[in-house]
């Protein structure tokens, strides 16, 4: 495969998981087309034409001809300035690395995070909120969250790769997605009558048993095994990072009795349980390990070795 093979099937694969449905994408990209063709020229020409066809301004390819050949991938949660030198450093002994693949936004991707985040206002309206207040609720996290990301040294590690020669791209929503997908099927095909029956469920999914090892498995930040789940929402899975604290009692109402995420602040713990809402964790690296497994199974089948690295907890499964 080559690395515009690579990106053209992460992007698919994104969009057919996505929460919004794929006319929901195609709605989203459409509206972008419309509102490009009316910028000034001065604002065209600062727009990133990529918007236009990938829905994930947080996945991207960073360095790297679109004609490259890739033979072997290495994969991590996090690529860093150390990765960087350590795929180097394992070329020098023959390990053949063509590209380097990040599941966390770095360079442009990592100060564009915000922008993904729209998507959890669809999200959400999926489990009962209304719309309105959903986008409301998410435009002044989106704003903060820009805040947080924008005094970042972005392009770090994509520096690194540059003068060593590497192929970057990275897959942050678009593997979200495939979580989501994937939790999301697996709660509707498992009924989970106790929230201790979805910490169960969760622990079957060999991701999450590895995490288990390492004390980083499943585990209940709100609620008790013993409670009634009520509707399973894994909302706190794609979308960026995490929404506004306040969703919560919107989320209640709408009668969402147990939420499962990759990973909470202390807020979102405290609103949970101010509204009676179970709180279960899946846990954060094998959450996205699952989402990136997903993807790599696809591009292994295309003849591209994976070696992984970073947190990345490396499971194959059969064809789906």
């Amino acid at each position: 495969m080559t690395l515009g093979d690579i990106y053209k099937k992460a992007v698919e694969m994104g969009i057919r998981a996505d929460p919004r449905g794929e006319a929901g994408v195609k709605k989203v990209l459409a509206r972008r087309k419309t509102e490009y063709k009316e910028l000034s020229k001065t604002k065209k020409a600062e727009y990133d034409l990529e918007d236009l066809n990938n829905p994930y301004s947080d996945s991207r390819i960073l360095i790297g001809n679109l004609n490259l050949k890739v033979d072997k991938v290495m994969a991590g949660i996090d690529i860093s300035s150390g990765e960087v030198v350590l795929a180097d450093r394992l070329n020098q002994k023959g390990a053949g690395i063509d590209l380097l693949i990040a599941h966390h936004p770095i360079g442009g991707p990592l100060a564009a995070l915000h922008e993904v985040m729209e998507l959890q206002a669809d999200l959400m309206a999926n489990y009962g909120v209304p719309i309105n207040i959903a986008e409301g609720l998410m435009r002044d996290r989106m704003s903060e969250v820009q805040r947080i990301f924008s005094p970042r040294n972005h392009n770090q590690a994509v520096d690194a790769a540059r003068l060593l020669g590497l192929a970057v791209m990275c897959t942050h929503t678009i593997t979200d997605n495939l979580v989501y997908d994937f939790l999301e099927k697996l709660f509707q095909k498992k009924s989970a009558e106790t929230v201790g029956d979805v910490v169960k469920i969760l622990k079957e999914v060999p991701e999450y048993k590895e995490a288990m090892k390492g004390k980083a498995g499943p585990i209940i930040f709100a609620g008790s095994e013993k409670n009634r789940a009520g509707k399973v929402a894994p909302i706190e899975i794609t979308g960026g990072t995490e929404a506004s604290h306040l969703v919560y009692e919107k989320l209640a109402l709408a009668g969402v009795g147990t939420i499962v995420g990759m990973h909470a602040a202390e807020n979102h713990r405290k609103e949970c349980l101010k509204y009676h809402i179970n709180l279960v964790i899946a846990g954060h690296m094998s959450s996205d390990s699952l989402g990136m497994n997903i993807f790599f199974d696809e591009i292994e089948r295309g003849g591209v070795k994976v070696l992984p690295c970073s947190g990345f907890i490396r499971v194959r499964r059969e064809k789906r």
